[in-house]
């Protein structure tokens, strides 16, 4: 809204503010020293006699008819034979149109609105909608590295699971009791952290504690507890440099790069497109105010012509020539005023985003005042400048890196697959112990030993020492106690180391031929090829560009010297002719020439005006200072862009 805009200070204190009521006298601006276009019209020319020697129109049907040439004088051109011109909508006329309203459509009449460039360029990038484009992209850009970032960050997890299984027995040993069915459940917590390094390398420690209860026959422990703690890492050795998370955040931090460059560009170009919008509005309004101060002169003419003719001091014709006048420049007028409506249509286009905001019905006049002239460069400076400050040089910057971390990603992928592998486990284990009388097999088998025993050391008693039977041992029913518990004794033991696995080992792989990186480590050499030519071609371009803004700059300020001349002549010879006439020595012909002229040369000093304030636009643009010249902070921009 244009009230935000004077809250937001974009409105100078030196020039009215924009919304500011500026009555006017008028309902056009007075005309002032601001430049604008206007059509070069041709001088009125009364018909006469056709010169000597002159051709006439050929006939229809081919045959000429134009006269002799005369001796010593060359001879007429050869006119060729003309088209026959068919009748066209007979009995056409132009229709009678009364007089027409001058206002213009769709705005508020009075008062006028003043405008500042400051205003415009503010309003411009805030709403611009390829700048929104651009700052999104430039926003996705900083949220990409984010991402990318993400392939650094630690993966924890955590998996409880519960299990319940029926098999079948197997024989007397695997089955559960009275052979029937082996049941187990199995309940289990497993976490862990995993992740990988900007290195490449690549860890994961897991640890799970479970309980295990299964009716085998020949179990010693129901339930058990088993745990593990696992600790694993894999070193690459024959492809260190380069890695898939590390080449994605390379490129991620590139394209952030590029996408702030092109915001900045676009910033740029927009900027260029509104100043060059302003100064035509400027021109527009100024020329509105030219041709209207020349229609005044031409009517104070025609006034003076019917005063003199009714005196008889002028023959009618003259009235008719001073009426053309008027009419010729009242044809100016509405033109002007349409150059006008289209311009604020434009501006209003560029720095409004809401249909329905009343800025739409606001006449717009610009109020900053013509831009302060900078002193003409050396073109080495040019050059120089636009090559240190020119956004495209970051995207011609970022391509190259782009190229650069694709070879040398490609260039690491050509290299065999060697990783190193490391692993450890700690196990723990506990459980309570079955009863023997839950153990068939167990029991009978103690049983068995005793009698067997039994048996031996009844023998043993009728034979001689030497010849003794020896005895089966009896068979340790009895675990270590650091097995015997629960869950806790299982970590206990975990933690100690008990039940240790050491694991290394070394993978290499490699494709046969290996086709597929070989072709993407040359295609990014073509790559690095390719941003060095166009680093080549922008500095042609830019160098280019550097000699035509200076010669349009150079060009401009002499073509406002020379319009400034003529227009000045104009009005010394306009005045002297209006004595002359008012003295019987002039003719109406001559004082409407001399208006019709200095009509024309008011109009190109507008346009060498306008066309000057261009060029320094220009000149700023290609040098890469126009962010700075209307004080765009593109540091905010970068700050923004970091995640």
């Amino acid at each position: 809204m244009l009230c935000a805009y004077l809250v937001c200070g974009f409105v100078s204190s030196a020039v009215p503010a924009f919304g500011q009521l500026q009555p006017s006298a008028s309902p056009l601006p007075a005309p002032s020293s601001a430049p604008a276009t206007q059509p070069t019209l041709a001088p009125v020319v009364l018909p006469s006699a056709a010169p000597l020697g002159a051709p006439t129109l050929a006939p229809a049907n081919g045959a000429s008819t134009a006269a002799p040439p005369l001796r010593g004088l060359p001879p007429p051109p050869s006119i060729p034979v003309l088209p026959p011109v068919p009748n066209v909508a007979p009995g056409y006329s132009a229709p009678e149109i009364g007089a027409v309203n001058g206002e213009l459509i769709g705005i508020t009449q009075q008062p006028f609105v003043g405008i500042t460039l400051r205003d415009v360029i503010g309003m411009v990038l805030s709403r611009n909608p390829d700048l929104s484009v651009a700052e999104a992209a430039r926003r996705i850009a900083g949220y990409q590295i984010v991402a990318a970032q993400g392939a650094y960050d630690v993966r924890l997890f955590v998996e409880p699971t519960f299990s319940h299984t029926t098999q079948p027995p197997q024989n007397a040993f695997f089955s559960g009791p009275n052979f029937g069915p082996i049941v187990q459940n199995q309940t289990q917590l497993s976490a862990g952290v995993q992740g990988v390094t900007p290195g490449g390398q690549q860890y994961s420690v897991s640890a799970s504690g479970s309980r295990i209860d299964n009716n085998t026959t020949i179990n010693t422990f129901d339930p058990t507890y088993p745990s593990a703690l696992s600790l694993n890492f894999t070193q690459p050795l024959g492809r260190r440099d380069q890695n898939d998370p590390r080449h994605a955040l390379q490129l991620a931090v590139i394209n952030a790069q590029t996408s702030r460059a092109q915001a900045l560009l676009t910033a740029s170009q927009t900027i260029a497109n509104a100043e060059d919008t302003y100064w035509d509005l400027v021109a527009a309004w100024r020329n509105l105010a030219i041709q209207e101060g020349a229609l005044r002169e031409a009517e104070v003419q025609a006034a003076s012509n019917r005063r003199l003719a009714r005196a008889g001091a002028a023959a009618p014709i003259d009235i008719v020539s001073s009426n053309t006048q008027v009419n010729v420049f009242t044809d100016n007028v509405f033109s002007a005023l349409q150059n006008v409506q289209r311009l604020q249509n434009t501006l209003k286009s560029l720095t409004l985003a809401d249909p329905s905001d009343p800025i739409w019905a606001a006449n717009l006049v610009p109020s900053t005042p013509v831009l302060t002239l900078p002193p003409e460069p050396a073109l080495a400076t040019v050059i120089s400048q636009a090559l240190a400050h020119r956004p495209e040089i970051d995207q011609l910057r970022a391509a190259a890196q782009i190229a650069a971390e694709n070879v040398a990603y490609a260039r690491d992928q050509t290299k065999p697959q060697v990783d190193l592998q490391l692993g450890y486990t700690s196990n723990g284990f506990a459980g309570q112990l079955v009863p023997l009388s839950n153990s068939p097999f167990l029991a009978s088998s103690a049983l068995q030993v005793a009698v067997i025993n039994q048996l031996v050391a009844l023998a043993n008693a009728s034979l001689p020492p030497s010849r003794q039977i020896p005895t089966i041992p009896v068979m340790n029913q009895t675990p270590p106690s650091y097995l015997i518990g629960n869950l806790d004794q299982s970590i206990n033991n975990l933690l100690a180391n008990k039940f240790p696995v050491y694991q290394a080992s070394v993978r290499f792989a490699v494709p046969l031929g290996n086709r597929t990186a070989k072709a993407n480590y040359a295609i990014a050499a073509e790559q690095v090829r390719e941003t060095q030519l166009n680093a080549i071609s922008f500095i042609e371009r830019i160098t280019a560009e550097a000699r035509n803004a200076l010669q349009t700059y150079r060009t401009a300020r002499y073509r406002l010297i020379a319009a400034r001349s003529a227009r000045q002549a104009s009005q010394s010879v306009l005045a002297s002719e209006m004595r002359r006439f008012r003295n019987g020595v002039s003719t109406t012909f001559f004082v409407l020439q001399r208006q019709l002229d200095l009509a024309n040369n008011r109009g190109r000093e507008l346009q060498a005006q306008t066309d000057l304030n261009k060029a320094v636009v220009e000149l700023q643009r290609v040098t890469g200072g126009l962010l700075g010249e209307n004080n765009v902070d593109a540091t905010l921009m970068q700050k923004e862009s970091e995640p």
